[in-house]
C-alpha cells in the first residue's frame, strides 16, 4: 500500500498539507516500510485572495499522488480535505515518526 507523507525532514510527519512542495512516497508491505520517491506538487497555501480554494492545484496534486491510498500530514484545512476525499485520496492528520505511524495506518485501512 502506498502513502504520501508530508515531512520537512524525512523522519517525522510534521508538515501542513498546504505548505508541502513535495510528498514523500512510501510503500508498506508485510510490516516493512520502504521509501520510494519524492513527488513534487504545487504548494496549496499561497494566500491568493483571487483563488482561495485552489481546486485546480488539488487536482494536480491528486494526479501526482496517483496510486497512493492516503495522504498523511500534520494538518489540513477543510476545503482541501473534502476535495481530496472527493478525488479518492484519504487524508490522515497525525504527527510523529513516519515508520511506526504508517505501520499503524496500514492495519486499519
Amino acid at each position: 500500500m502506498l502513502f504520501a507523507v508530508a515531512s520537512r525532514d524525512g523522519k517525522e510527519i510534521n508538515q501542513h498539507f498546504g505548505h508541502v512542495e513535495r510528498f514523500l512516497i512510501y510503500r508498506v508491505e508485510d510490516d516493512a516500510v520502504t521509501f520510494l520517491e519524492e513527488r513534487p506538487v504545487e504548494k496549496y497555501c499561497r494566500f491568493d485572495p483571487e483563488h482561495p480554494l485552489r481546486a485546480h492545484t488539488l487536482k494536480d496534486t491528486a494526479v501526482a499522488l496517483e496510486g497512493c491510498r492516503a495522504v498523511v500530514c500534520s494538518m489540513i484545512g477543510e476545503a482541501p480535505r473534502m476535495e481530496l476525499e472527493r478525488l479518492g485520496v484519504e487524508p490522515y492528520v497525525v504527527e510523529g515518526e513516519i515508520e511506526p505511524i504508517l505501520k499503524d495506518l496500514v492495519r486499519i485501512l
